[in-house]
């Protein structure tokens, strides 16, 4: 499941656990649990077996991601994107934040930051890839994305992205291919 979410003020959601794993991106406010406070901009991966009590004193949205981090051997992470620095990729004009790449997993998860005017030409996703559009906008063969789109391509689809405005991207790439159907989980 993926799923934007908003906390109101003063809410509170009862403890609960995470089989498979949950993924959260702070787009706004601050979240919070037993184990600290995640103003915007925050990334977070709980792990399998992860267990937590949220709740956001000013109200917050999020980007959520659930039963899409599976393995015993994931490492919590806390990232706060804000005190990262951009570093250049092999691409000229795009630059990245590193959120999760664990060698044991297909999954690597990134903030990417495309300049105006480029044109990444044809991209196949061989592992798939999502998309949540956090600034700016870009386009493909299919149309237009704003901020707030979300995009998830199945493994093995071919694109052509671009951008005129240049663009912030959540992006994770290869976690497609490792998805299951609901159909397969309740076997």
């Amino acid at each position: 499941m993926t799923s934007i979410v908003r906390y109101d003020a003063g809410s509170a959601f009862p403890a609960h656990d995470h089989p498979e794993g949950e993924e959260i991106l702070v787009l706004e406010g601050v979240f919070s649990d037993e184990h600290g406070d995640w103003p915007a901009g925050t990334w977070l991966l709980n792990p399998e077996g992860f267990r937590h009590a949220p709740f956001s004193k000013p109200g917050c949205l999020l980007f959520v991601k659930l039963r899409q981090a599976a393995g015993s051997a994931r490492r919590h992470c806390e990232t706060r994107t804000d005190r990262l620095e951009w570093t250049a990729t092999t691409i000229e004009g795009i630059e990245r934040k590193e959120l999760a790449a664990q060698s044991e997993y297909a999954d690597s998860t990134w903030l990417e930051r495309w300049r105006a005017g480029i044109d990444l030409g044809e991209k196949r996703l061989e592992g798939g890839a999502e998309y949540l559009i956090l600034e700016g906008s870009f386009s493909d063969e299919s149309g237009v994305y704003g901020q707030g789109s979300w995009l998830r391509m199945p493994a093995g689809t071919t694109h052509r992205p671009k951008t005129d405005e240049g663009c912030e991207v959540y992006v994770k790439y290869g976690g497609v291919a490792e998805l299951r159907s609901a159909k397969a989980m309740a076997k």
